[in-house]
């Protein structure tokens, strides 16, 4: 009895000693999580032209500073579009005097500018950096339903000296919204909130100007990204799926969710600059009216199906547009038919998945994104950041939906991996076009089929056979290597395969900002030592014993 006694207390101490081990590993530190100093209140905050204090009680996360850049550069663009816009509508001045009006300063109101609504403004930051940094600003609204964060929000309103521009509200933001659907609408609406944003969608499409914009961030990833395909369709309603392509299909949810939001009040949405970033999607869409217009919503979405085995996927459109028969300048709407795929996939055997439905019209204006990377001052934050991002969001194809993967293609038939450029080169002389996307590294964006994607990787595995062992007992890639490709493609370099982005030597891809960098806890201003530490903490933390919780 003595023995089992000794023996339990010594699988115990080394039970803690090695969840001490994995959590000094998992810091990258020796100190204990005690040793970390605590967030400081009323700590100075300075970001872009603002600055702020918080009270220690109100969400504030220094990741988004991207967020916050991105959006004064594409607001600020907006404001200047929507001024062409409506001289050319009025037709009161002439050109000449069109380029004198759009010469405005940032910090002054002007009567016809923008009306700007930040739904929850938590510190009050993003509406303040708006006032001090984007020209030709009516009015902003920065409300929050905390009574703290109201505190904090006329405290840096005082601090920064923007009471001319910016007031502050203490309101439920989707009430807020709801009191001006008939009159005082808003020019901007910009939605941040924690988590899903869909409970504020319908009042904000209702707010909104003709013709205005809608910022909305989605931080729940791990639904939009297939983890709880259910909870997405509760919250969404679309079936996420997972795909390597998860990060796009995301903003392909978010963006038919605002538009279904929209249809119901005879509204639509003009998708003109979606990105994903760190934990986050952002998503900028103008909201126009019409009816007749919103009929062809049907075929702006489709259906995913998604190969459980290769990882391929094929898109079924809700509804399609044809020429009129006797009437060119008209459209007949009607229903496709289907499915696009047989009960198993054609190139590896194996069953779908369905999901959506998803946006599968462009995400993307390039005019706009152009204007925007145009527009973009040296001195933000995250300039090098957005130069790079918006850089590859104009070499993106715009009307190809989702994308592979390199990683994945080889993974799947267990093959040497080749270059990007080895690929992307083969793709291309093939006569196909192929393009990076910015949510990925590795994406391959196509219009080629899938068909001729498994072509070109069976080419490449006749040059770099795969070994049999690896792939013995894989049913997949035994059944997509036992075709032969249809013709012999070309690996040799294409003049096209390296893109301009890549040569300059931009920042394309995200890196980390800051260690155990994430969305962070809901009201918890993230400033100190270790501004990321609640985060940390908070992970695992269903999986965690008695043990390691008491190490905390």
């Amino acid at each position: 009895m003595r023995k089992l006694i000794l023996f339990k207390e010594f699988l115990k101490n080394k039970c803690k000693s090695s969840i001490q081990l994995l959590k000094r590993r998992t810091l990258g530190v020796c100190a204990v999580m005690d040793e970390v100093e605590e967030p400081k209140p009323d700590q100075e905050i300075l970001e872009g032209r603002a600055k702020v204090r918080t009270s220690g009680k109100v969400f504030y996360n220094p990741v988004q500073e991207f967020n916050r850049d991105l959006s004064i550069i594409a607001i600020a663009t907006f404001a200047k579009l929507l001024r062409q816009e409506r001289n050319a509508k009025n037709k009161q001045i002439s050109d000449e005097d069109n380029l004198v009006v759009d010469i405005r300063s940032p910090g002054i109101k002007y009567d016809d500018g923008l009306c700007i609504l930040e739904a929850l403004s938590a510190t009050g930051l993003r509406s303040i950096r708006y006032a001090k940094e984007i020209p030709g600003i009516n009015n902003i609204i920065a409300n929050d339903i905390s009574k703290e964060a109201v505190n904090d929000i006329n405290n840096n309103i005082a601090l920064n000296n923007v009471e001319n521009l910016v007031t502050s509200s203490h309101n439920d933001a989707t009430m807020l919204m709801y009191q001006h659907r008939r009159e005082k609408q808003f020019d901007v609406i910009d939605l941040d909130p924690y988590g899903c944003p869909s409970i504020f969608l319908d009042s904000a499409v209702q707010s909104i100007k003709k013709g205005g914009l809608l910022l909305v961030t989605a931080t729940d990833m791990a639904v939009l990204a297939g983890n709880s395909p259910e909870t997405c369709y509760v919250k969404y309603g679309a079936i996420s799926l997972k795909m390597k392509c998860c990060h796009e299909m995301a903003i392909r949810i978010l963006l038919q969710c605002i538009e279904a939001h929209a249809n119901r009040y005879s509204r639509y949405i003009e998708p003109i600059l979606c990105v994903s970033a760190d934990f986050y999607i952002r998503v900028f869409v103008r909201v126009h009216s019409g009816a007749a217009k919103c009929k062809n919503t049907t075929s702006k979405l489709s259906h995913v199906y998604h190969c459980t085995g290769c990882d391929g996927f094929e898109l079924q459109p809700l509804g399609m547009r044809k020429p009129h028969q006797k009437n060119n300048n008209l459209v007949k709407f009607c229903l496709p038919t289907g499915p696009p795929v047989t009960r198993n996939c054609q190139q590896c055997g194996s069953p779908y998945h369905i999901g959506g439905p998803i946006w599968t019209a462009p995400i993307h204006s390039p005019d706009f994104v152009k204007q925007v990377l145009e527009a973009a001052p040296p001195y933000l934050g995250t300039f090098k950041r957005i130069r790079g991002i918006l850089s590859m969001v104009l070499e993106e194809l715009v009307d190809v939906p989702l994308y592979y993967t390199l990683d994945r293609l080889s993974n799947t038939i267990k093959v040497e991996n080749p270059s990007m450029l080895t690929i992307r080169s083969a793709i291309l002389n093939a006569g196909y076009q192929v393009s990076y996307t910015h949510t990925h590294k590795n994406s391959i964006k196509t219009n080629a089929p899938a068909h001729v994607i498994w072509d070109i990787m069976r080419c490449w595995e006749k040059l770099h056979p795969t070994s049999q062992k690896s792939i013995a007992n894989n049913k997949v890639a035994t059944t997509i290597l036992e075709k032969s490709p249809e013709k012999e493609y070309s690996f040799e370099l294409h003049p096209a395969a390296n893109p301009a982005s890549k040569q300059k030597g931009l920042v394309r891809f995200q890196q980390n900002p800051l260690r155990f960098w994430g969305p962070g806890s809901r009201a918890q201003a993230m400033v100190g030592q270790n501004p990321m530490l609640k985060s940390h903490k908070n992970q695992g933390k269903r999986k965690r014993t008695d043990d390691s919780e008491s190490l905390e």
